[in-house]
């Protein structure tokens, strides 16, 4: 060893030069890692969109759902299928291990689709999967606004006018930029050209739907000729037939008759009109407007994606119409500079209270350097592995950072101080000060780097948690374990290097140590010395402590994961199924005039059903209204600014007639969708068969639980209610008149539904050409009866001749998961810890409801999530016990050392349980972790302090006099080493940034329990150790 030390020696500057190099690679790679606000816990799922042309909830189930589903069914490393059915449309969720590959895993659901497709009815279109983007990829929305005096809309409805603008010039130059994936559009319609069929004037000249579809696309053609030379030049021909505005289709020949020709605007009126849409956007309850959702394509950096964004914005504007504006309403960008501003302040106010105790305890400029050297070299490597993992930065990542910052210089406190103890003993004058150096450092080595390797080893199970847990704390026990690594190398390479290079051996050091070590001993150790008199007393009591912090622990409340806040409200509305998208925006405009009431909003920005394409399928009933509020002091609102605005909210909203309310935050919700299917902390499954059933069983579910304390914001799945026209053949009467079944079908899709035929281009934009019956011949059941077919014999027979027509009600949505029909009741918590709630759930369920056979509930939600964590801690914990034991085995080849450091491990939870009571914190797992993290750390200590004790035994001192030096000795180290772990955490502890929350229970129970084990080390085990040690020598001596 100490060879290799004298090697060191040797490049000390150019060991200097390496670590300062290492810290510029650190600063170049932090500047080009990818950025997040929070890890992105989204599952690996890929999303199926079948878009079903008006087909009901049951159909797209029975005909588009299922054969995808069976499809996707067998997948390698596929664990759960959801799917969504609704009308006009399907959504199929295929979700994978964690392990499988995201773009491995949508090239083996493109294959399966090939599959699917050949399952599905013809006209069916093809289905296609959704944007390559996660729960964290809508970084961005935008909406346009125009000043109608200014603006000159050509005609066209305003917000007709702004959404051509935006999907011909805003959405196709922004879907350009690097890192975008897709842009959604939103609000306003969809203009296409219209043909409003009129039967009475079809049947008189005798033209079918089908003559209609064939003169329109047969007149709308461009063709190529090949070409011709003339002379030495080469023509090409071009047949140019394609139709460019309502004149040509108006004047389209269908047929003649008695040699007139019949045009098609005689049976049909041709017109420029909206599309059918099934989703609207409006802004602080006064106006539409056209939105602009921008998705992250997956791995990208959001920050440089969002800045490249606002750039193209500049020169999109440019190129906008006068009036036309772009403005930004949600930006990613700031929650991610909020949430990395936190950990930042974390860092600098860790580094410079360590810096303070450093240059406090030391009294020497030079030796506190090299000590606080250690922590951004530590950080550097940390940031440099991030870099290379392909992993980014974000609030976890760089939060391992900011709680380990106190932790990176326990080692070279250890070592530097031990220099300066032996530079500064009067024993060592006359010694030369490299092998003084090199004997300092090498007594170091064994505990040093074994009290490291225990700390890394706690936080190594870690990563085998799974799931959301998994995802969310894997990054910040990445960036400690690999910091912590580099704290070893910053402990022995550069505190030798610098340490040889700055530290001289002075008279001023000598007397230093000297007035230190009479300092401690005049007033520390009294107090040990009374501890080892009163040792059965200490014993008892810290045993009485321990038994009441387990009891304690048992009747704290339990959670997931603290809310991490965004500084925004998003607030789902579900209201009655039966209502259209006009009731619905009327309905969600007022109440975002309710909720601008509030002097905190500065504005709502209200999405109601869904986009045409590439987005969940909401129904037209349901809206989100994503609230933004006033910073506070420069910063967005806490969680507690955030919570008073919904318990208000809650109150004014929940009153609201056939409304239903939930509150929650834009990322949150979109993270609770996926995992869970849900929009809110909890959700209760019901799976079975039949709908019917499924219903009841959830009102019975709904009706039980709503009168449990705590229980907030509950609701059913509006999964039922929807009115419907039913058209139901008869075949015997048709069979006898002689009746077409597939021509009223045909009619049914096309003329009802509406069909497009064509497409007319000007110049990069395309229009479709829509047909349909005009609205008086399908506005009721009586005017759909009305409609006409030619029966057999060639005279015309009404459809409710042939028809049963009836008005009845259908599901509004189908939702299934693995293959079974589910419905879901949705709530959320508050006042009460979670794992209460649930508990009196659970109870509640089990004694007032009966599910029938084949039937069974499921709780779902954020809860699930606890459950699971909770149960993976049951085995993580006994393996990091296990690990810290082998470790002390290898550092003490002491079965006897090893058993009495362990003791500081249960030991360690009395302050940390204590801590969480103080602060009124429930059990999460952040507060897990931090319990793990405790173990470790309160073993460090320990270990210096056992190890000085059986040197100081080696070299001949008896045991009660070799206690009391070496408590002496090392009461400086391990106060500074407790110290600067405490203090580098406190900023976590004090902050109120984004993010801090989650951080927050981590550094509560470090911290507190950091304290308490602590004062143990200092007291109770020099107590423990000697009780341990005379008993040990008694045996020895009796057996002798």
């Amino acid at each position: 060893m100490t060879n290799m030390i004298r090697a060191i020696l040797q490049v000390k500057y150019l060991i200097v030069i390496g670590m300062l190099a290492v810290i510029g690679y650190g600063m170049y790679c932090y500047r080009e890692i990818p950025r997040d606000a929070f890890p992105d816990i989204s599952p690996v799922m890929v999303p199926i969109f079948a878009e079903t042309d008006g087909l009901a909830a049951e159909e797209v189930e029975l005909m588009v759902i299922q054969p995808i589903e069976s499809a996707m069914g067998g997948l390698p490393g596929v664990t759960q299928i959801k799917s969504t059915s609704a009308f006009g449309m399907g959504v199929v969720y295929v979700y994978f291990k964690d392990s499988v590959n995201m773009y491995f895993a949508r090239q083996l659901v493109a294959e399966r689709l090939s599959t699917a497709e050949s399952l599905l009815p013809p006209g069916i279109p093809k289905p296609e999967m959704g944007p390559i983007s996660t729960g964290l990829g809508q970084i961005f929305i935008y909406y346009l606004q125009a000043d109608p005096k200014a603006v000159d809309t050509q005609g066209k409805e305003l917000n007709s006018y702004l959404r051509e603008i935006n999907d011909f010039i805003v959405k196709r130059q922004l879907q350009t930029i690097q890192g975008v994936t897709e842009i959604l559009s939103m609000g306003g319609h969809v203009l296409q050209y219209q043909i409003q069929l009129n039967p009475v004037e079809m049947r008189r000249y005798d033209v079918t739907f089908q003559e209609i579809v064939e003169t329109v696309q047969a007149n709308n053609r461009n063709v190529g000729g090949q070409y011709v030379e003339i002379g030495a030049e080469e023509y090409l021909i071009r047949g140019i037939g394609m139709l460019k505005n309502l004149d040509d289709i108006r004047n389209l020949t269908l047929k003649e008759k008695d040699g007139v020709p019949i045009r098609l605007e005689r049976v049909a009126r041709v017109q420029y009109g909206p599309d059918i849409r099934r989703g609207v956007v409006t802004k602080n309850g006064e106006e539409e407007v056209v939105a602009g959702i921008v998705l992250k394509l997956y791995g990208e950096n959001t920050s440089k994606v969002i800045a490249r964004l606002h750039e193209r914005l500049k020169s999109v504007q440019a190129t906008l119409p006068r009036g036309v504006t772009i403005v930004p309403y949600y930006d990613q960008a700031n929650l991610v500079d909020n949430a990395g501003q936190t950990v930042a302040d974390a860092l600098w106010q860790g580094i410079l209270l360590v810096v303070i105790v450093l240059a406090l305890a030391f009294w020497n400029l030079r030796a506190s350097l090299i000590v606080a050297l250690a922590m951004p070299f530590c950080a550097a490597i940390a940031v440099i592995c991030l870099w290379w993992s392909g992993q980014s930065t974000n609030l976890m990542s760089l939060g391992g950072i900011a709680i380990a910052l106190g932790m990176l210089v326990d080692g070279s406190i250890v070592v530097t101080e031990n220099i300066m103890r032996n530079l500064g003993d009067p024993q060592n004058a006359g010694k030369d000060r490299l092998a003084i150096i090199i004997d300092s450092v090498a007594v170091m080595i064994r505990p040093v780097a074994f009290a490291l390797l225990i700390i890394i080893a706690v936080f190594i199970p870690i990563f085998m948690f799974e799931g959301v847990e998994g995802k969310m704390f894997r990054p910040l026990a990445f960036t400690i374990t690999i910091a912590l690594g580099a704290s070893i190398v910053a402990a022995f390479l550069n505190s030798t290097a610098l340490g040889a290079i700055l530290l001289k051996p002075s008279g001023k050091n000598e007397r230093r140590t000297e007035k230190t070590l009479a300092f401690i001993r005049k007033i520390y150790m009294p107090f040990v010395v009374l501890a080892i008199q009163f040792r059965y007393l200490v014993f008892a009591v810290v045993l009485a402590a321990l038994v009441v912090s387990i009891f304690m622990l048992g009747k704290i409340g339990r959670e997931f994961i603290p809310t991490l806040e965004e500084g925004t409200i998003m607030v789902a509305v579900t209201m009655a199924p039966s209502i259209g998208l006009g009731e619905s925006e009327a309905i969600t405009r007022k109440l975002e005039k309710i909720i601008l009431r509030h002097p905190e909003v500065t504005g709502t920005i209200s999405r109601i059903g869904r986009p045409e394409a590439g987005s969940h399928p909401h129904p037209v009933n349901v809206a989100e209204i994503q609230v933004a509020l006033k910073l506070q002091n420069g910063k967005i609102v806490g969680a507690e600014g955030r919570l008073k605005i919904i318990e208000a909210l809650r109150r004014e909203l929940g009153d609201f007639p056939g409304v239903t309310v939930s509150f929650s935050q834009p990322i949150q919700n979109v993270f609770d969708e996926l995992l869970s299917g849900a929009k809110t902390y909890f959700s209760l499954k019901v799976y079975g068969e039949n709908t019917t059933v499924l219903r009841t069983k959830a009102e019975e579910i709904r009706e039980a639980v709503s009168k449990i304390p705590g229980v907030v914001d509950l609701s059913t799945e509006q999964s039922f209610g929807q009115p419907q026209i039913q058209i139901e053949l008869n075949h015997p009467v048709m069979s006898r008149l002689g009746v077409n079944g597939a021509e009223i079908m045909s009619v049914v899709e096309s003329a009802l539904g509406g069909e497009n035929i064509g497409t007319i281009y000007q110049d990069t934009r395309k229009y479709n050409i829509n047909m349909r019956l005009a609205e008086p011949f399908r506005k009721s059941p009586e005017a759909i009866g009305n409609l006409k077919f030619k029966s057999a014999s060639g005279r015309y027979v009404d459809l409710n001749q042939v028809a049963n027509i009836k008005i009845t009600e259908g599901p509004v949505q189908i939702n299934r998961e693995n293959i079974q029909r589910v419905w879901t009741i949705f709530g959320n918590i508050a006042g009460r810890a979670p794992s209460d709630i649930v508990a009196d759930m659970r109870k509640v369920i089990a004694s007032q409801v009966e599910l029938p056979p084949g039937y069974s509930i499921e709780f779902g939600g954020q809860f699930e999530n606890q459950e699971r964590a909770m149960a993976r801690l049951m085995f993580v914990v006994p393996v990091v016990i296990g690990l810290i034991f082998i470790l002390l085995w290898l550092a003490f080849d002491s079965l006897r050392n090893s058993l009495t450091v362990m003791v500081n491990v249960p030991l360690a939870l009395i302050g940390g349980v204590f801590g969480l009571l103080a602060m009124n914190q429930l059990l999460s797992i952040p507060a897990a972790v931090g319990f793990i993290a405790l173990f470790g750390i309160a073993i460090q200590n320990a270990v210096v302090m056992v190890t000085d004790f059986n040197e100081l035994r080696a070299e001949g001192k008896p045991l009660y006099e070799a206690v009391l030096a070496c408590s002496v000795r090392r009461f400086r180290a391990i106060i500074l080493t407790s110290l600067t772990t405490l203090l580098g955490l406190l900023p976590l502890l004090l902050s109120n940034g984004i993010g801090a929350e989650v951080q927050r229970p981590l550094a509560i129970i470090v911290i507190f329990g950091l304290g308490s084990s602590t004062l143990l080390t200092l007291f109770f085990l020099p107590a423990l150790y000697y009780e341990v040690e005379r008993r040990f020598e008694k045996k020895v001596s009796r057996q002798n």
